[in-house]
C-alpha cells in the first residue's frame, strides 16, 4: 500500500497529469484507493486543501477514508523518526525543526507504522544540512520509498487513448 506526498498530487496536476489532460490519473488514483491500495495523510490533505484550487476541489471529493489521521498507533514511529532527525549530525537545527513541523514527518511515520510505501518525487541524499528529504527519513526508520513512475509501473497502470 501506498502512502502518497503532496508533489505527487501538485506535480501531477501542474506539470504531466492535468485534469484536463490525463484524467485517467486522476479516475486511478480513486480506483487505487477504493481497492484499498492509495491513501495520503492528514497533513498532506490540510496542505493541499489550503491552496483552494482545482487539486482541493479533487482532494476535497476523495472519500474521507483517502487521508489517514494520526493515531495512537503512530507514536513509536514518531517518536523514532524525531529521535533520528535530532541526533542526526546531517541537519542543522533549522532543518529539524521544520522537518518536524512538517507533513513530511508524519508521512514518514505513519508510513513506518503500518508498514506503507511512501511515494514522492523527492530524491535522497542531497547532502544539504538544510533541508531534510523525505527519501533520507525512509531510509533512516527502514520505509520503503519509490516514484510516483515507478508506482503507477509497479501496478501495471496503462493510460490509454
Amino acid at each position: 500500500m501506498y502512502l502518497l506526498d503532496a508533489n505527487v498530487f501538485i506535480d501531477a496536476k501542474n506539470r504531466y497529469y492535468g485534469f484536463d489532460i490525463v484524467p485517467a490519473f486522476w479516475d486511478w488514483l480513486q480506483q487505487a484507493h477504493e481497492a484499498g491500495k492509495v491513501f495520503t495523510v492528514q497533513h498532506v490533505y490540510d496542505e493541499i486543501v489550503a491552496s483552494g484550487d482545482d487539486l482541493s476541489a479533487w482532494i476535497k471529493a476523495m472519500p474521507a477514508t483517502f487521508r489517514i489521521a494520526p493515531s495512537p498507533n503512530d507514536q513509536a514511529s514518531l517518536g523514532a523518526l524525531s529521535q533520528w532527525a535530532v541526533s542526526s549530525q546531517n541537519y542543522n537545527q533549522g532543518a529539524v525543526s521544520t522537518f518536524l513541523a512538517s507533513a513530511d514527518y508524519f508521512l514518514v511515520a505513519q508510513a513506518h507504522s503500518r508498514s506503507y510505501t511512501v511515494v514522492t518525487h523527492e530524491v535522497a541524499g542531497s547532502g544539504s544540512k538544510k533541508s531534510v528529504k523525505i527519501p533520507d527519513a525512509c531510509n533512516a526508520v527502514g520505509v520503503a520509498w519509490m516514484t510516483p513512475f515507478k508506482m503507477l509501473s509497479t501496478e501495471q497502470v496503462r493510460f490509454r487513448l
